[in-house]
């Protein structure tokens, strides 16, 4: 473990706050040429794994189908913490989360509506009351990601 890390660890409730509140995460897949390919994205954290959703073809997807090891990173920036005397020792104030783990796409509709309707809960509550058109379920895929490991640091 990093040396920063052991000191400035975030615990599990702090972690899942974190997962709770970002607005924006970032899914990292392999390409077909062995490069990582990086994707902001919204997405919910609900029962220890993490969702996505997205259109049901693209490069995201054919990566994941292909190997399905993703990365999963989330942060929130503070204020820049300034040292007057070394601007080298300049900081950040900041929480983030890395994850490691697997992904599949989901195909059990009910489960696929469930993950919708959080989505929507989190990002737009106002529009909760509102149903799904069909022909945008079957254009909407579910990237599930089932956490192998998890770190969370901070610094303030």
């Amino acid at each position: 473990m990093q040396g920063r890390m052991k000191q400035h660890q975030l615990l599990k409730e702090e972690i899942n706050e974190v997962l709770s509140c970002a607005q924006v995460g970032r899914i990292a897949t392999q390409n077909e040429n062995g490069y990582p390919y990086i994707v902001p994205v919204h997405f919910v954290h609900k029962d220890d794994k993490l969702y996505v959703h997205g259109l049901i073809k693209g490069q995201k997807i054919s990566n994941l189908i292909r190997n399905n090891k993703v990365g999963f990173e989330v942060d929130e920036m503070g204020a820049i913490i300034p040292d007057y005397e070394n601007a080298c020792d300049t900081n950040t104030a900041f929480r983030s989360v890395i994850i490691l783990g697997s992904a599949r796409m989901v195909d059990d509709p009910v489960l696929k509506i469930t993950i919708l309707n959080s989505i929507v809960a989190k990002y737009t509550p106002q529009l909760s009351h509102l149903s799904f058109p069909e022909k945008m379920m079957k254009a909407t895929g579910i990237i599930e990601i089932q956490i192998i490991e998890c770190t969370g640091k901070y610094y303030k």
